[in-house]
């Protein structure tokens, strides 16, 4: 049993997308993110992030990034959305492959949370469905049963998802977080915009020092550091407001990294917080 708390940092897949998703901002034409009509030469490869959070009262993984489905086809996984998300997932690189790797079975997860439920976030969750608990945000729960456009909910089909409410908490920008072990040392907080039940992630040390994942709020440092929202949100104003609150927190100088699920700079590594 771990007596500190470790953040592994795992690039589950790589997407292609047009540069506009992730910095829609930049761009005057607002379906720039879609790729539709614009040159080849506008898109770029980003990693796709999953954390496993090894912590004294259980293992938690965050996100599940691509299943290996997509090695076969594309088009049988994602459907119409690979015109706009292009998956690649390399050999050794799946979720499930970077378990067996750190010498963990799916059903060793204790808690599986996923920050929001589109498809590069939620694609490899069959290769984990044995994982004890997993969870995602009711309001994320209830967007993605609805919303056929942005989501492909065979990704969760026959999987025992269950959701949990935030609460009134002095954190994030709608001060609501989910507090996993009722300690503060793994928090989930609501960041709407990009989804409407997005999470980001706190990871608290006992010293105060503290690990933010930012999820998807913001594709790379550079979002929050140049207040760039993505392409695809579903509120801009509450997408500028959950940006802004990753930016004052990545500033903290008790912040030891503050991290993009898709930031090409950001290698795979891990991060040891006190417990």
């Amino acid at each position: 049993m771990t007596t500190d708390i470790k953040v592994h940092v795992l690039h589950t897949g790589l997407v292609q997308v047009d540069r506009a998703l992730p910095f829609h901002d930049y761009y005057r034409n607002p379906l720039a993110f879609t790729g539709i009509l614009r040159s080849h030469i506008n898109q770029i490869t980003l990693p796709v992030s999953s954390y496993l959070i090894e912590h004294p009262k259980g293992l938690v993984l965050i996100d599940t990034g691509w299943n290996e489905s997509v090695r076969q086809s594309q088009w049988h996984e994602l459907g119409m959305q690979v015109q706009i998300n292009k998956a690649y997932l390399p050999a050794g690189w799946s979720v499930r492959e970077q378990l067996a790797t750190l010498g963990y079975k799916p059903s060793d997860i204790d808690y599986l949370v996923l920050s929001h439920l589109h498809s590069d976030h939620a694609s490899g969750l069959k290769l984990v469905k044995e994982a004890k608990k997993i969870l995602t945000s009711d309001a994320e729960w209830q967007a993605a049963n609805r919303d056929k456009l942005r989501y492909i909910n065979k990704m969760w089909r026959d999987v025992n998802v269950e959701t949990f409410a935030y609460e009134s908490a002095n954190v994030g920008p709608l001060h609501q977080t989910f507090d996993l072990f009722g300690d503060g040392s793994v928090q989930f907080v609501a960041t709407p915009g990009h989804s409407a039940g997005l999470s980001a992630t706190i990871v608290t040390g006992k010293d105060g020092r503290e690990v933010v994942l930012a999820a998807d709020v913001g594709y790379a440092r550079e979002s929050w550091e140049k207040m760039v929202t993505p392409g695809i949100v579903v509120d801009r104003k509450a997408a500028i407001e959950s940006l802004a609150w990753i930016k004052q927190e990545a500033a903290k100088p008790n912040v030891v990294e503050a991290l993009a699920n898709h930031d090409p700079q950001v290698m795979p590594h891990v991060v040891t917080l006190s417990y």
